[in-house]
């Protein structure tokens, strides 16, 4: 049975995961902080099932910049694949704490590459990327090889640790894969992050709450998959027998005006943005009722512009394929909204 180590389980992509090792007969390990609060929502579902937790799935304590408990954790489980998806991931936020982000995201990983460095047998090893380090790219869309320019602290960190990353797989013959993994997206996002803030009030708008959707600036353009799917290229690349870095990404870039106009879309409501003075807003077009404007204060200072990934590298050597659409992904963010708003509300 084979046996994966996971840190950022609790995250989105940690969650599905570890479903997705679970079904593939993996024993499963996973580094969670020690808090009060026991109930991990995204994986409750396994952590309550007695079939599951403590016999496939373990948790054990910890955090990134403790690196002596770290190295005993993986000396203890002895991992076949680790997967490091944890660190703060909100590039508008390493704004305002980026000093933390760069802490948790860029320290942490060459604290970990040193742990593995150390081991007898070390586990084949997935680092997380984004989009994000090529910030304002050189090349449309971006390629393995397409040069990073991050223009935000979270961009600079993921650029940071990808180099780093290559530097150990070459100097120390470290199996490491790098994934570049564009925006990926699902009910389990966080509502931080502007695509589940729109389904998520949107939603709440249409059950009644009367409250304004606030964004940023609607014109900013990213490539969404959906994050089962993205989980699963992870997955990919560690069975590959030589490590290398991959982009997963659907090659299809959606603004943050479509992005909410599809949302509003799936809950019947039909929305026309207008320009009111200097901001823009969005308007039922039944009612003439603004349920959606821009609020200056969520523009960020500056702005990753034109990322789209190629993912023919990830095709063709992986066999990864993305199946599901923007308009299915927002769909299926939408109906799990809409369920969760109607509970609110009783």
């Amino acid at each position: 049975m084979p046996s994966a180590f996971i840190t950022g389980i609790t995250g989105q992509d940690g969650s599905y995961l570890t479903e997705f090792l679970l079904q593939k007969g993996y024993t499963v390990h996973g580094l969670v902080r020690r808090t009060s609060n026991l109930h991990r929502s995204r994986i409750e579902h396994l952590r309550s099932n007695p079939l599951i937790y403590g016999e496939r799935l373990f948790l054990h304590y910890g955090d990134l910049t403790d690196c002596t408990t770290l190295r005993r954790h993986l000396i203890k489980t002895a991992p076949d694949e680790l997967y490091h998806l944890a660190g703060q991931s909100q590039p508008g936020l390493s704004f305002e704490i980026p000093e933390s982000t760069i802490q948790e995201t860029a320290i942490a990983t060459l604290s970990l590459l040193e742990i593995l460095r150390d081991l007898k047998s070390p586990p084949k090893t997935y680092l997380a990327a984004s989009s994000e380090i090529f910030g304002v790219p050189t090349a449309w869309p971006q390629t393995e090889e397409t040069p990073f320019r991050p223009v935000n602290p979270y961009g600079c960190a993921k650029a940071f640790s990808a180099n780093l990353a290559r530097v150990y797989r070459q100097a120390h013959g470290l199996h490491i894969c790098v994934g570049i993994a564009y925006n990926h997206e699902s009910p389990r996002r966080g509502e931080g992050f502007v695509t589940r803030k729109i389904t998520a009030t949107a939603a709440r708008i249409a059950n009644g709450s009367g409250e304004i959707l606030e964004l940023g600036n609607l014109s900013t353009e990213r490539d969404w998959g959906y994050a089962p799917e993205y989980v699963e290229g992870m997955w990919r690349m560690l069975q590959k027998t030589i490590a290398d870095d991959y982009i997963l990404a659907t090659g299809i870039r959606t603004s943050v005006r479509d992005f909410a106009r599809t949302a509003f879309d799936c809950l019947g409501i039909e929305i026309a943005f207008e320009e009111q003075g200097l901001d823009e807003v969005a308007k039922d077009k039944k009612t003439g009722q603004i349920i959606s404007r821009v609020n200056p204060k969520f523009f960020r200072p500056t702005e990753a512009e034109l990322l789209i990934g190629n993912s023919e590298k990830a095709r063709q050597e992986l066999g990864w394929q993305p199946q599901v659409t923007l308009d299915k992904l927002v769909k299926i963010m939408v109906e799990n909204d809409i369920k969760l708003a109607r509970l609110q509300k009783f």
